[in-house]
This record gives C-alpha cells, sequence and structure tokens, in this order.
C-alpha cells in the first residue's frame, strides 16, 4: 500500500487601503476543494467526462462582523471526444464592505497520453465588478476623507493551469490569478503582473481500494505566495461503498476541518464541512460552514478519466 500524505495551503489575506488606491481580492478559500477544483485550476474543465454543474457556499468565521463569505457556481463539460474542456464560474466574495462579483471562462485542452492517464493544459479569462462601500465604514474622525468615497470598478482576470488524471491518482499545478489589478479611482484601473506576487497551487490526491466496500482518498493542495508562509491542509476521506464519504483536515496553524459527502445517485452529490478555528481568532468566532452541491447530466461512474472521489 502506498504511503501519502494531504497537503493544502490556504492563506486568507485581507485588502489593504492605502490613500485613494483598492487592491482587488485575493484568492477565495474551500476546504472542499478536492471535489470540484475548477475553483483553483482552469485545467480540471470537463475532467468529470459529462456536464456538472457546482454550486458552494462558504460562510467564514462566524460571528465575526465583515467576514468572508463566498459564493460560487461552475458549470463545466468536455467537447470534441473528451479532448477539449470548457467550463464557466459564477463568483460572489465578500469581505467586511468590499464585494466581488464576475464571471470567469475555463478552458482546458486534454491529451490522452496512456491508457488510463490524461493530461490537461487550461486557461482562464474573466471580468470581475469590485465594489467598496467606505461610506458605510464607522470612522473615529467624523467625515474622514480616505472613507467619504465608495469605490467601484471592473477587473480583468487571467490565470493558467495544468493537471494529470488516472482513475486512482491526480496532480495539477495552477495560478488561478495571472493579474495583479488595482482601482486607482473610478476612472482608472491599473493592470500589471509579476512574478514574485502571484498565488501558486499545487494539487495531488490518490485512492487506495482497502476493501470492496472502503476505499481511502488523502489529498493534497499547497499554495504559495511571496511574503508569506506556506501553509498546509493535511487531508484525508474514507469512502464508504461509495456511497458516503467522512474526511478530517488539518490546516496548519488556521483550523481543523471535519466534512461528509454524500453521493445521493449517479448524478447528485451533497458535501458538508465545519472548520474549526485553531488561531488567535478561535475566541471570537464560531467557526466556518461549507456546503457544496453538485449535479451531473449523466452518470461518470464508469469513466476512467473521471473517478467519482475527485
Amino acid at each position: 500500500m502506498k504511503k501519502n500524505v494531504t497537503i493544502l495551503v490556504g492563506l486568507s489575506l485581507f485588502f489593504l487601503l492605502h490613500y485613494n488606491k483598492v487592491n482587488a481580492q485575493t484568492e477565495p478559500m474551500y476546504s472542499q476543494y478536492m471535489f470540484n477544483m475548477v475553483n483553483i485550476n482552469p485545467a480540471y474543465a470537463g475532467s468529470r467526462s459529462v456536464p456538472s454543474l457546482t454550486t458552494l457556499f462558504r460562510k467564514q468565521w462566524v460571528g465575526i462582523p465583515g467576514a468572508p463569505q463566498t459564493t460560487s457556481l461552475s458549470l463545466d463539460m468536455p467537447l470534441n471526444d473528451d479532448k477539449v474542456g470548457l467550463g464557466i464560474q459564477i463568483l460572489d466574495d465578500r469581505l467586511g464592505v468590499e464585494r466581488t462579483t464576475g464571471a470567469q471562462l475555463n478552458y482546458a485542452y486534454r491529451v490522452h497520453i496512456s491508457e488510463k492517464g490524461v493530461l490537461a493544459m487550461g486557461i482562464r479569462a474573466g471580468l470581475l465588478n469590485y465594489r467598496a462601500n467606505y461610506s458605510e465604514v464607522s470612522t473615529l474622525t467624523e467625515n474622514d476623507p480616505a472613507f467619504y468615497q465608495n469605490v467601484s470598478g471592473l477587473l480583468p482576470t487571467a490565470g493558467a493551469g495544468v493537471y494529470y488524471m488516472t482513475d486512482k491518482f491526480y496532480a495539477g499545478l495552477s495560478v488561478p490569478s495571472l493579474l495583479q489589478t488595482k482601482l486607482i479611482d473610478q476612472q482608472h484601473t491599473s493592470v500589471s503582473s509579476k512574478v514574485s506576487n502571484l498565488h501558486f497551487f499545487a494539487t495531488m490526491g490518490y485512492v487506495l481500494t482497502l476493501s470492496e466496500d472502503i476505499k481511502l482518498k488523502p489529498s493534497v493542495l499547497v499554495k504559495s505566495v511571496s511574503g508569506a508562509p506556506i501553509q498546509l491542509d493535511f487531508n484525508s476521506n474514507i469512502w464508504l461503498q461509495d456511497k458516503i464519504s467522512f474526511g478530517l483536515s488539518y490546516r496548519t496553524g488556521d483550523a481543523v476541518v471535519g466534512m461528509v459527502e454524500w453521493q445521493l445517485n449517479d448524478q447528485l452529490r451533497f458535501g458538508y464541512d465545519y472548520d474549526h478555528t485553531i488561531s488567535n481568532l478561535n475566541p471570537y468566532n464560531q467557526g466556518t460552514h461549507e456546503i457544496m452541491l453538485r449535479y451531473e447530466f449523466g452518470s461518470a461512474r464508469t469513466s476512467y478519466v473521471s473517478p467519482r472521489y475527485f
């Protein structure tokens, strides 16, 4: 039996306000990333061999006013005999008085490099509407000019990734956001791209068959960005009769996560996880809740390039 270790990096970064300059939002965090990786890697699009519709809602640090809250809806599908994957993701991400909404298109080109192995290369492009209602902020100084005017604008996005999978293994590397976008004011947007500022994601997972009815799936995600420590999330899920899964994660310095996945039938899956905070924020919040619902327009259970565990 092969030994597998699960790794995840999740960095929850906040925005920096400096005079009139506003930075766009960083990448949203997902604890159930392993069941819909199109959120972090465009090369995942179409990997399940049938059209797949997934919605996810995450409410982070319950009890802290203005804590992050993310809702996403994604649809991806294979085309041209599984050689191409297309997908669209709609995002609504909130943090305090800031809100980012928009859509991103994903394209993946897939190559069968072995009997059961597929390598995909993907790109992403989109447009986000960023809004910051600074007039709602309570300040010590009345009519503080730094918070007098609300800010909003459209921000372009781009990303890229590679993804390899078989029926029991997957590995991927991605940069979900290649662009660093910044609102100077209502009429001006700054767009740049520096390697030193990019967020890198590395993922890996494996399915171990313990018996006919029991399967163990450790998985890996590493998120790295310059100037911040790498944060790891060790995850493992156990599947019972291919119907229900129980999982446990440890995100270094941040949270312990418990999750359950329920495959109601060949098309419909429900997932829930609870993050118990172990950082210095622990006394001030009641944890994090994340709900996932996925519907597949067809059955991907028998496809050798789309294991149901991923």
